[in-house]
């Protein structure tokens, strides 16, 4: 058994019949408004996926930050060790140069850090993307439609005999 079912447009008259220029509108600007509304939906599920997926890396991040933080100390007494056993200097002079190693690190990883915020404070990205916003929205504001050719007079005068002519035709 099969089972037929007829066609309808969104807005529930059936395919094939005929619509008036305003039933026409009406359903375009349902559809778009629908599309609209699903557009936003999906640009919401999608900030959603992304900002759980950087908290995601953030947690990650964050953890393996700590455990290099707290692995410092093991790694500043193997270094004065290390140096100990190369050079049979004295432990304590072995301590001062793994320190002064630690902080040389640190200065050359906060001139770095320096660096990129001044970077970041010159940078001026988010208030170009809104100009670049209200410039289109300016630009679609004024936006007109395009304009359509005079009708030809010579047309015009032919238009009704020839609608007859091609309803005799057909019928």
């Amino acid at each position: 058994m099969t089972r037929e079912t007829a066609m309808s447009a969104p807005d529930g008259s059936p395919v094939g019949a005929e619509r008036s220029i305003g039933q026409l509108f009406a359903s375009a600007t349902t559809e778009m408004s629908a599309l609209v509304h699903d557009e936003i939906a999906l640009a919401k599920a999608q900030l959603k996926q992304d900002v759980k997926r950087g908290a995601t890396s953030g947690g990650a991040f964050i953890a393996a930050v700590a455990v290099l933080v707290f692995s410092l100390p093991m790694l500043n007494f193997a270094l004065a060790y290390g140096i100990r056993t190369w050079s049979d200097w004295n432990l304590a002079l072995c301590f001062l140069l793994s320190f002064a190693a630690n902080v040389l690190i640190a200065v050359v990883l906060a001139l770095i850090g320096v660096a990129f915020a001044k970077k970041a404070k010159k940078s001026k990205g988010p208030q170009k993307v809104a100009a670049s916003v209200k410039e289109t929205a300016g630009v679609l504001q004024n936006a007109k439609p395009h304009p359509r050719p005079a009708p030809k007079p010579e047309l015009e005068d032919r238009a009704p005999a020839a609608i007859e002519a091609v309803a005799r035709s057909s019928s």
